[in-house]
């Protein structure tokens, strides 16, 4: 369970997040969406130590993030960034092996091995994994950092923004290994979407986010919901159900 109490975060002059409180439990996947600067990345950024805390309390498993070693929570939780500067000249199986960094500090066994194969197959960088990054595409980069986080092996995954330079085909198989490591490996998945309706049909739980403060918390039929999106997103949109599912007509 990841607990967050009354977190605020001021960078310089400006408030980026204020008085959060969330409780995420293990299990399921949650997607936090909201428009530009709602706060969505800085909040996973506090959860995975990215930057200190400033006021409030996150607890992970029952480990404060702030006072716990970094290696005992880097067992605990993986996060994806926005932004990942990687070197160029590694191969794809050697990004991927990072993941493992954790647990063996660089020395690989061979169940470490053993892992690293199955997230190149669990998404799709076989036929990859001993290409240079440099000569990837920039959604099979994108594909190759979520194998990465997904290899850590942790029970938590916090992704911002991996559906990043996908297109349509590799973002819907995305969304579907997330929900397959969900529900076949019991992982907790907080990804950060800007697609509304990937979060309306892969999550559990949606957190809708809008300057720095949570508008709306619960699952898609809940929060997917026309005076809902308008107060988050600015405008009103049509919402339909397709398969007992909310589609969210934000384009029209």
């Amino acid at each position: 369970m990841i607990e967050i109490e009354n977190v605020s975060l001021r960078l310089q002059d400006t408030r980026i997040l204020h008085d959060i409180s969330l409780t995420l439990p293990k299990g399921g996947l949650t997607a936090l969406v909201g428009p530009n600067g709602a706060g969505k990345s800085s909040l996973l950024s506090l959860v995975a130590r990215l930057q200190p805390l400033q006021s409030g309390r996150i607890v992970v498993d029952g480990l404060p993030v702030d006072a716990t070693p970094g290696r005992q929570l880097a067992k605990r939780l993986a996060i994806l960034r926005q932004d990942p500067a990687v070197a160029a000249r590694l191969r794809v199986r050697e990004l991927v092996g990072f993941g493992r960094f954790p647990h063996g500090r660089g020395r690989l066994d061979d169940r470490d091995r053993a892992l690293i194969e199955a997230a190149l197959q669990q998404f799709g960088l076989q036929d990859l994994a001993d290409r240079f990054l440099d000569t990837l595409s920039g959604g099979q980069r994108q594909r190759a950092l979520v194998a990465m986080a997904f290899c850590q092996g942790t029970d938590y995954m916090l992704l911002d923004e991996p559906l990043n330079n996908l297109d349509m085909q590799f973002a819907r198989q995305l969304m579907r290994d997330l929900r397959k490591a969900v529900e076949e490996e019991r992982r907790t998945v907080i990804v950060v979407l800007h697609d509304i309706n990937h979060a309306a049909v892969y999550a559990d739980r949606i957190v809708a986010m809008k300057a720095g403060r949570v508008v709306a918390d619960g699952p898609p039929s809940a929060v997917l919901r026309t005076e809902v999106l308008a107060e988050v997103f600015g405008y009103p949109m049509q919402v339909v159900e397709i398969d007992g599912a909310p589609l969210v007509l934000h384009h029209r």
